[in-house]
């Protein structure tokens, strides 16, 4: 069977408590909570090596490059805030295009170093400013080191000097910065150590190099090197090495290229560049690269030395390098360049004859025929010219010239001298390479009697066209002459609101070709209005002046109004208006209005030319008003419509996130959560007569589903109760919440409730030993420096730290389990680990004043054991953290230093006032010698009991006192110890 998980609800204040531990009905109070806007905080949940407090309220967590980072933003505020991660590095924003995480945890799996900054989480919930926390995320790395080899560049030169200085440097990036250790052979070598030697840091490398300097090289410095870098094994990362063998035979690299430079091949070939090593000790590694970081051609096959090129294409032309290093020295760089034969871009024009101001070819006159071709390599260019098909050679009247072959592109000009009938004819102009290796490109020119300079016209009627938005519009320029040129679209500058600024044309270049004068524009927008530029191109025809023409595009679109859509939401019998308001329209005269509900017409109108909108008014609402309202303004374009969606549905409830207390558990194997909620906006509509809640097992697809009733009217920021019992645990469910008035369901809103760390309304004991896995329902606190760690003597690691730390639980057995604090690397003085016990309700003996609550809060015995042994103990401490409106942590026990190879038991009085916790916090002392245990952790109703006598598991301690003091809040007992003739007391 299943059980209910719904019982009888109440209305309730946040900070109300009835008489018994459920809530139930005959404890009805009615209250009114205030919004309140966003607060956050940052908790680290990942892998963080180190997280501590940096500028007060500002956290820097550190974490081991690889690693999965998790934060965790905590926020608060009603309604429930809305959250967003940004981050920012080096001062300059990192978004990655704006991007951002709009949820409570940011997860970076496999985190890298160029992650690492600063984290910001930003809540808003509309009230006030948003409250933003910010956590600097430290990536920690440490990559291998490499070591160069050196001579100084004045005794590199004289070689026939024997003694030399040489510089070995070793080079590591990492964070935090590295810290180097040479060594020459298997001895260490430091400063002083050895009067030729010397090491030091270049002021100007902050660490991240060490060199080693050689001072005038002795036959025991021919030896191996090792360079070990380390950043102190912090996050684990581990010490790395580099290796070196210095000797009479170490050298900087040389190499030669075995090619012609530069290579000039034909398409299609396959290009060998060979590279070999002529020099250097260690033997050189050789790699080919393009400059500027250019990738090399992806089909291309590098073997060593040896770059091979398959099918090479223009594309693969350029320069080559072979770059030789070997760690000694600068690395040597020797150059090549590929030639890939071709020819592109043929291109001719005819130049009137130049002392005469005529556009136009005639008889007895000058006229030239350029040509021109880009080459490569444009030393093999050459040109030829036919005539009608036969070879032309150059005289006195048939002038031919060529540009300097250095030029690129090559030009050939034909000179027509004194140009006669018996001229007229098609010249050929060939452009071709030497070699034969790629094909011709040929240009026909025509000169005779009908060869006339360009005209361009537009056609009539068509210099200023209308078109509506969506439309195929066609521009066209006719354009007359022989030869016909190719026509340049271009669009005019222009101040008009309808020219984009940049004046591009349609596919948002500068300039468009047309072969036939004409301009297609397809689903033109009103963007694309204005004017448009047709004019001939100064190649491929007459080289005169360039003829152009105007055209005017005007494009009308229909009216933009707004709002588009909006959802009204009101009572029966209310009054209220639907305005639509006209931002922009082409034309913008002779509009009209037309208000429908559904399809039944209202009302029709005309816009006058002082107005912008249009209002319809609604003087009582009615059940036939509730429904779509559309108005419709038109003009010669089309309709732009504004749509209002009159509703009488109730707006969601906004769940109350921020509940003290809000989870119990009163049997084993379930539990119960206090739900609560405001309406909003609940005057807008008619009252809310009931709640229809549902819930549901996450998981599963059955839903439970009752109606909670309703009396009288819900005021605005009402906190509204309801107690879920009978939850399965550790299950989580999934709470939908639906309004019902008279006008039926409203907006509907969901949460998830979640189990976790019980809260007890009837504490009367609490035993937990660490025997179960689940530690009691104890949790590691999330903002500390590291945890608490389950153990039993039986597992414990053969490396443990000797002198420190039980071998045993607090009964003398190994199989028993216990927590304790590892204070081993990378744990640093001052780290502390925190213990967090489930949560508790307390016993309340009243319900009275706030005073008397106080007076009369209960009393618990907090009893543990507690194992504190090693030269290097730091503290232990345990504090009441009670959790009111604001939660607060008092200190209730101390201890600090060596107590001895022993369990002993301290006992403590508290006296909480509200639902608590208690804290058990472990604070690593001076060195590795300070593990810290706790077991058999015990809260019991009632003062403490005198202590159990004396046994073999306390004999150290000779007699304990409690004595009871009252200051204000909370009271506490302290314990005094004697251990070895010392008072220890907190």
């Amino acid at each position: 069977t299943r059980r209910d998980p719904m019982r009888e609800n109440s209305r309730l204040c946040a900070g109300f408590r009835p008489s018994s531990g459920l809530y139930r009905n005959n404890s009805l109070k009615t209250c009114v909570v205030s919004t309140a806007p966003p607060t956050v905080r940052i908790v680290h949940s990942g892998q963080a090596c180190n997280v501590e407090e940096e500028r007060y309220s500002e956290r820097v967590s550190t974490i081991r490059e690889g690693d999965t980072l998790e934060l965790q933003c905590l926020v608060t505020g009603h309604p429930h805030p809305q959250i967003r991660w940004t981050k920012t590095a080096g001062g300059a924003s990192d978004r990655q295009g704006d991007s951002s995480l709009r949820n409570e945890t940011l997860r970076i799996e496999s985190i890298s170093r160029h992650q690492g900054g600063r984290y910001y989480c930003k809540a808003e919930n509309g009230l006030g400013s948003p409250a933003i926390r910010s956590i600097r995320v430290d990536v920690y790395y440490l990559d291998d080191p490499v070591i160069t080899v050196h001579q100084s560049v004045g005794e590199a030169k004289e070689q026939f000097y024997f003694e030399r200085t040489v510089f070995l440097r070793c080079v590591a990036n990492s964070n935090p910065p590295v810290h180097y250790t040479w060594r020459r052979g298997k001895e260490v070598l430091s400063q002083g150590s050895d009067s030729g030697v010397e090491i030091y840091e270049p002021f100007f490398t902050q660490g991240e190099t060490k060199i080693l300097k050689l001072k005038n090289l002795r036959p025991q410095d021919y030896a191996d090197y090792t360079c070990i870098s380390s950043v102190r094994n912090v996050c684990s990362i581990e010490d790395k090495t580099a290796h070196f063998s210095l000797s009479n035979r170490t050298a900087p690299p040389s190499i030669k290229l075995l090619l012609d430079d530069p290579l000039v091949v034909n398409p299609g070939e396959t290009v060998t560049l060979v590279c070999v090593a002529s020099g250097g000790d260690p033997p050189p590694t050789l790699t080919w690269v393009r400059p500027g970081g250019e990738e090399l051609p992806k089909r291309c096959v590098v073997n060593r030395g040896t770059l091979t090129v398959p099918m090479v294409t223009v594309d693969d032309g350029g320069a080559y390098s072979c770059v030789a290093s070997n760690n000694v020295g600068n690395p040597a760089k020797k150059s090549t360049t590929i030639l890939v034969r071709g020819l592109r871009k043929g291109r001719f024009w005819i130049t009137p004859d130049p002392y005469h101001n005529d556009d136009n070819i005639q008889i007895g006159r000058e006229v030239k025929i350029s040509c021109q071709v880009e080459a490569t390599p444009p030393e093999e260019l050459q040109f030829g010219w036919l005539k009608n098909g036969r070879p032309l050679r150059s005289s006195e009247r048939m002038v031919i010239t060529h540009t300097d072959t250095d030029v690129s592109p090559g030009t050939t000009n034909l000179d027509i001298i004194d140009l006669k009938f018996t001229d007229f004819g098609t010249y050929t102009c060939v452009a071709s390479l030497r070699n034969r290796g790629t094909p011709e490109i040929s240009i026909d020119v025509n000169i005779s009697s009908t060869t006339v300079p360009p005209e361009l016209t537009v056609p009539r009627g068509r210099s200023h066209l209308i078109a509506q938005e969506g439309d195929t519009v066609d521009l066209q320029c006719l354009v007359s002459g022989k030869p016909k040129p190719i026509i340049l679209w271009s669009r005019v500058e222009d101040s008009g609101p309808a020219v984009a600024a940049t004046a591009l044309m349609p596919d948002g270049s500068a300039q468009m070709e047309s072969y036939d004068g004409v301009l297609r524009i397809n689903n033109v927008t009103r963007e694309m209005g204005g004017t448009y530029r047709c004019q001939t191109s100064q190649y491929n025809g007459f080289n005169v002046k360039p003829r152009e023409a105007l055209i005017q595009l005007v494009v009308q679109f229909p009216p933009v109004v707004e709002p588009e859509f909006t959802e009204i939401r009101q009572a029966l019998g209310r009054a209220f208006s639907l305005t639509c308001r006209l931002l922009r329209a082409h034309p913008a005269r002779l509009l009209r209005y037309e208000w429908k509900l559904g399809s039944r017409l209202l009302t029709v109108g005309q816009f006058s030319e002082q107005k912008d909108d249009t209002t319809y008014h609604i003087r009582a609402l009615n059940r036939e008003g509730y429904g779509e309202y559309t108005c419709d303004i038109t003009n010669e374009a089309g309709a732009g419509r504004c749509t209002f969606l009159v509703t009488g549905k109730a707006y969601a409830p906004e769940f109350y996130y921020d509940t003290y207390g809000a989870l119990w558990q009163n049997r084993p194997r379930v539990y119960g959560f206090k739900l609560q909620w405001t309406q909003m906006e609940p005057g807008a509509v008619d009252r809310i007569l009931a709640y229809r809640l549902g819930i549901r097992q996450v998981g599963q697809s059955r839903w439970w589903e009752q109606e909670i009733p309703m009396e009288g009217n819900i005021q605005k920021g009402e906190l509204l109760t309801y107690n879920l019992t009978e939850l399965i645990r550790p299950e989580s469910y999934l709470v939908r919440l639906t309004p019902i008035t008279r006008y039926g369901e409203g907006d509907a809103t969901e949460r998830i409730i979640t189990y976790s760390a019980p809260v007890n309304p009837h504490l009367r004991e609490f035993r937990c030993g660490f025997e179960d896995e689940a530690l009691c329902l104890f949790s590691q606190d999330k903002t500390d420096e590291f945890d608490w760690t389950r153990h039993s003597a039986a597992t414990r690691d053969t490396k443990y730290t000797p002198n420190t730390g039980p071998s045993s639980d607090h009964t003398g057995s190994k199989q028993g389990f216990y927590m304790y604090i590892e204070t081993s690397r990378p744990r640093l003085e001052g780290d502390k680990a925190r213990l967090l016990s489930p949560t508790f309700n307390i016993n309340s003996k009243t319900s009275s004043s706030s005073s008397a609550a106080v007076t009369n809060s209960p009393t618990y015995c907090f009893a543990f054991f507690y194992h504190m042994y090693g030269k290097h103990i730091g503290a232990l401490n345990v504090f009441l953290r009670q959790k009111g409106q604001t939660v607060t942590d008092t200190s209730v026990w101390s201890l600090s230093g060596n107590q001895g190879n022993s369990w002993s038991q301290a006992m403590v009085n508290i006296h909480p006032t509200t639902a608590f916790q208690m804290v058990m916090e472990g604070v690593r002392g001076s060195g590795i010698e300070g593990d810290i245990a706790i077991d058999n952790v015990t809260i019991e109703e009632g003062e403490c009991k005198e202590p159990p006598p004396k046994s073999e598991f306390n004999k150290h301690i000779s007699r304990k006192w409690w004595i009871s003091f009252s200051p204000l809040t909370p009271r506490s007992t302290v314990l005094y110890q004697e251990v070895g003739g010392v008072f220890w007391f907190s």
